[in-house]
């Protein structure tokens, strides 16, 4: 990695101390750092779902032009994987987004940003487990009762919690398995598409009537949540192996590797399905593994590496609901029980989450308010982004307070074009979500302030109580 462009600190923080020796004072078979392959393999895949396998049709209707958004949306995740990268070279402890708005800001900042965060988490827990019975159904039928259906979900958000519970050793060897199945398909898709790519399936550059800016922002709308999840390794910074130089790395490649398969892949489809029958495609990769190779096993195929691919994010969106409110109960902010680790996990919030996404993915299957699930989702994609505002504006905060006059200015002009544009990044994001979820998430939000007046209150009596 590049230096950073603040100066470093001349000796860490007590806590900071204490959180970066934890594992080596509390060593146990069961817990091991996260190195940088498998740190790579969080990142890459918390980003990569089970979006991917309908991504092409989704873009299809606006033509090749979708793959310029890829191109620009790239950039930005990669501006903000960079941010994430020197923010977590200079402040390395577990929380990665709460930790920085925390220092920049104060308690209520980081607050929002492990609150928000934390919301995504379990909520997007309970809408992977759904789509994975989809998914799940190509290979045994268990959606034909709701009752089962609902039962193989919460199964599915079962398998990787316990993984988590027996530690961070097995919940590393879960994602670097996963990882690897996911992508050989993927890649078998994206590489092997080349050598059956027919242009005349590309269709036309622009088939929308919008103008081609309105196109690729149309398209650009429904790629822009494609690459949430960059944050993972600083999030878990405090797993993480040489955190100063691992987190950055992992960040950078987990997000370079996961936009190399999504674009590779988009375009082995667009040309290897023609263009009209893509448009209306529901399992697009398995038309074009059918197209390349004859058969009808293609369907099939994708299924399972859809499948492995939604386990394997479920395993890390687990570990990571739980690791940004473990850094702010180490501060006050969320109750003292969510600050405990066994086998180097957070069960407490780890079991919470499992609760809480349970008992939606329970209300979506009773309630039968698909629409009601569907908001709550989009709702995610809001939160999930104050974190990022928060992360990108400390890192601004940080460079333009006075700490200038410490550094090579062109190291601070960098910097601050990398911390700009992935804050712009950040706020198309936020736009991204749309006017009803932008407006409910900031709802949830302001649940969270009353949360927050509770915690305040209590830290505020602890300390008078002892001084």
């Amino acid at each position: 990695m590049h230096d950073t462009g603040t100066a470093p600190q001349s000796a860490p923080a007590p806590e900071q101390v204490e959180e970066q020796t934890e594992a080596a004072q509390a060593p146990s078979k069961h817990a091991r750092r996260f190195g940088l392959p498998v740190a790579t393999c969080l990142v890459m895949g918390n980003i990569i779902g089970g979006g991917i396998f309908l991504l092409p049709a989704s873009v299809a209707p606006f033509g090749t032009i979708s793959l310029v958004a890829f191109g620009v949306l790239t950039a930005g995740a990669i501006a903000l994987a960079l941010v994430f990268g020197r923010l977590a070279e200079r402040d390395p402890r577990t929380g990665g987004p709460y930790v920085y708005a925390r220092e920049a800001f104060g308690d209520f900042a980081g607050f929002l940003a492990a609150w928000s965060y934390w919301i995504t988490t379990w909520v997007s827990n309970a809408a992977l487990a759904v789509a994975a019975v989809g998914y799940l159904d190509v290979l045994i039928p268990v959606d034909e009762h709701k009752w089962t259906a609902c039962l193989a979900a919460l199964t599915l958000q079962l398998l990787p919690a316990l993984a988590n519970f027996a530690g961070t050793r097995y919940v590393g060897a879960v994602q670097l398995v996963a990882t690897v199945l996911k992508f050989l398909p993927l890649l078998l898709v994206a590489i092997g598409g080349l050598f059956f790519f027919d242009s005349a399936n590309l269709g036309p550059f622009q088939a929308s009537d919008d103008s081609p800016v309105g196109a690729v922002s149309a398209s650009a709308a429904i790629l822009l949540f494609s690459y949430l999840g960059v944050e993972s390794a600083a999030v878990s910074a405090g797993e993480v192996r040489d955190p100063r130089r691992n987190v950055g790395r992992a960040t950078i490649f987990g997000t370079l590797g996961a936009a190399l398969v999504y674009l590779l892949g988009t375009l082995a489809v667009f040309g290897t399905v023609a263009h009209d029958k893509l448009v209306g495609s529901t399992a697009p990769f398995s038309d074009a593994v059918n197209a390349m190779f004859g058969g009808s096993w293609g369907g099939t195929a994708v299924a399972v590496a859809a499948l492995v691919s939604m386990v394997g994010a479920l395993n890390g969106w687990t570990l990571l609901s739980a690791q940004t409110p473990y850094a702010a109960a180490k501060d006050g902010l969320f109750p003292s029980a969510f600050g405990r680790k066994k086998r180097g996990v957070p069960t407490v919030g780890v079991l919470v989450t499992v609760v809480l996404a349970s008992l939606l993915t329970v209300y979506n299957y009773t309630a039968g308010a698909g629409g009601v699930f569907e908001s709550l989702v989009l709702i995610t994609t809001f939160t999930a982004t104050v974190p990022y505002l928060l992360a990108t504006a400390a890192q601004i905060y940080f460079l333009v307070s006075g700490q200038g006059e410490r550094v090579h200015r062109g190291r601070l002009v960098r910097d601050a074009v990398l911390a700009g544009a992935a804050f712009a990044f950040s706020m198309w994001l936020v736009a991204g979500s749309g006017y009803a979820a932008v407006y409910q998430g900031v709802l949830f939000l302001f649940v969270g302030v009353l949360v927050y007046a509770w915690m305040a209150a209590r830290k505020q009596r602890a300390a008078t109580s002892h001084a």
